[in-house]
């Protein structure tokens, strides 16, 4: 390694090792590592500049010094120089203990796992050959926007999801916005929606003029709260009194529907069209009126997105509106494509929001296998409910479990809520165990909404979610023994 120090270190058995010093700099405490290579592998320790620590040891040999408490095992501090005569003493105990498992590196000869929060690549390994057939059939067409395959996966993603028509749009923002102008939303308008969720659900609202009234979440699920609705729809704050409330937009957040029964009884009577943020949510059910129904299909329509981290993603940008109702599937069909029927003829302003030809095959193809994805991310779900059990980690509430749905929650993420979260958050970095908040700022405090005049407090519930909350591993491949290792580490984390 040029550059580096190091030192070799030959057992009387004959074992050879060499331990290598990578370059750092002592002028900041830059994060460095210690490698030690030898017959079992290669093990790489953290330390800062030239302050060793290893985390989770289970014993501790003569001559290192114990020092915090770290991750709820035992940590040690070793400063070590080049020439430092505990360097034998400290990789013999270590070749024979093999007992130390390292933010990274190697633990009884095998490396510690490295966990992503999401890796689609074995998916694609599984299903290659078709999306490449599919691909090649659009290229061997040269039909490129909408055509006949978009046409295909509309029918396809319409009939799945219990609706009577799919509008192919070019990304799940847009779908929402398209929703949006299809309502007719507009200046003076309201639109009631929640703070805890994805910029785009109220920017979409905000693009066109229209104000967002923010309802605060259930403090269970977190999706929106009928009775904050319903206290919002009968006492709207003083500021808001002029405007006109128009549509009712929950979101199924993180993969399991908003309780629609009661948000369906509040839109009918406040006149409210209902317009569903199934972006995380596609196949999620709920069971309305004593029928099971799938996201997106309740309300008059639902938005869903393609976004490659979805349970359904595309190579890219992708999104559609599904709807029973003809007359809005027309419209919608008109805005995507600039307002535009019969072809230059304009009757209204509209957009660039068509979907392409590459994203719909590959999501064809995708599609047959949804529900098997799903059950995976269900099946992981439960595994971490287990293991989280009278813990200090709170697993998400699965507020539709014992309703009789199979997919009565498809988590398009597990969101769990911890103590200190930003700082079990490095932790899981460190050990380079995937993680993610979602959200960390509510809308209602997003700079660009403060002339709304809400103030921290406001929406408590969503504001504590904000803070609390940490989304681990769960996409359908994940194995139990990646799993395994999300679960050690963030449990000691969460004890540190």
């Amino acid at each position: 390694m040029s550059g580096s120090r190091w030192v070799r270190y030959v057992k009387s058995d004959g074992t050879e090792f060499r331990i290598v010093f990578p370059e750092c700099r002592k002028v900041k405490p830059v994060v460095c590592g210690l490698k030690i290579h030898g017959a079992f592998g290669a093990c790489i320790l953290p330390f800062r500049v030239w302050h060793l620590t290893l985390h989770q040891v289970v014993d501790v040999s003569p001559g290192l010094v114990p020092g915090n408490k770290i991750w709820g095992g035992v940590a040690v501090r070793l400063d070590l120089t080049d020439e430092d005569p505990r360097i034998p003493a400290f990789v013999e105990w270590f070749s024979l203990r093999m007992a130390i498992v390292a933010a990274a590196g190697m633990a009884r000869g095998e490396q510690v796992m490295k966990v992503p929060l999401l890796d689609l690549k074995p998916q694609y390994a599984g299903i290659r050959e078709e999306v490449r057939q599919a691909l090649d059939a659009v290229c061997d067409s040269q039909h490129f926007i909408l055509g006949p395959v978009v046409e295909g996966l509309e029918r396809d993603i319409a009939t799945y999801c219990g609706a009577t028509a799919g509008v192919g749009i070019s990304s799940g923002t847009d779908a929402l916005l398209a929703a949006l102008m299809a309502a007719g939303v507009g200046p003076g308008d309201a639109v009631i929606t929640s703070p805890y969720t994805f910029f785009a659900t109220a920017g979409c609202i905000a693009r066109l003029g229209a104000t967002p009234w923010f309802a605060d979440v259930d403090p269970e699920t977190l999706n929106l709260d009928p009775k904050r609705v319903k206290a919002l729809l009968e006492s709207p704050p003083a500021r808001y009194k002029k405007l006109r409330p128009k549509v009712l937009l929950p979101v199924h957040l993180f993969g399991q529907c908003a309780d629609m029964t009661p948000l369906m009884e509040l839109a009918r009577v406040h006149e409210l069209m209902v317009i569903e943020d199934a972006a995380q949510a596609i196949g999620s059910e709920y069971r309305l009126a004593g029928a099971v129904r799938r996201a997106g299909a309740m309300g008059a329509m639902g938005c869903y997105s393609f976004f490659p981290s979805k349970n359904l993603g595309g190579f890219g940008d992708g999104g559609m509106v599904v709807t029973s109702d003809p007359a809005l599937a027309e419209s919608l069909r008109r805005i995507r494509n600039h307002g535009m029927h019969p072809k230059y003829y304009h009757s209204m302003v509209g957009g660039n929001f068509r979907l392409d030809a590459i994203q719909a095959a590959v999501l064809r193809v995708k599609l047959p296998h949804l529900d098997a994805w799903h059950a995976a991310r269900r099946r992981h779900a439960a595994r971490y409910d287990a293991a989280f059990a009278g813990r200090a980690v709170t697993p998400p509430t699965a507020a539709y479990r014992a309703d009789g749905m199979t997919h009565h929650h498809i988590y398009n993420q597990y969101v769990v809520r911890v103590p200190n979260r930003d700082a079990v958050r490095e932790r899981m970095n460190q050990a380079e165990i995937g993680c993610e908040v979602y959200y960390p700022v509510p809308l209602h405090l997003q700079a660009c909404f403060k002339d709304l005049g809400y103030r921290q407090g406001d929406f408590p519930v969503s504001e504590q979610a904000a803070l609390e909350t940490l989304a681990l591993p769960v996409y359908p491949e994940l194995t139990e023994a990646m799993q395994d290792e999300v679960i050690r580490v963030l449990l000691s984390a969460v004890s540190a």
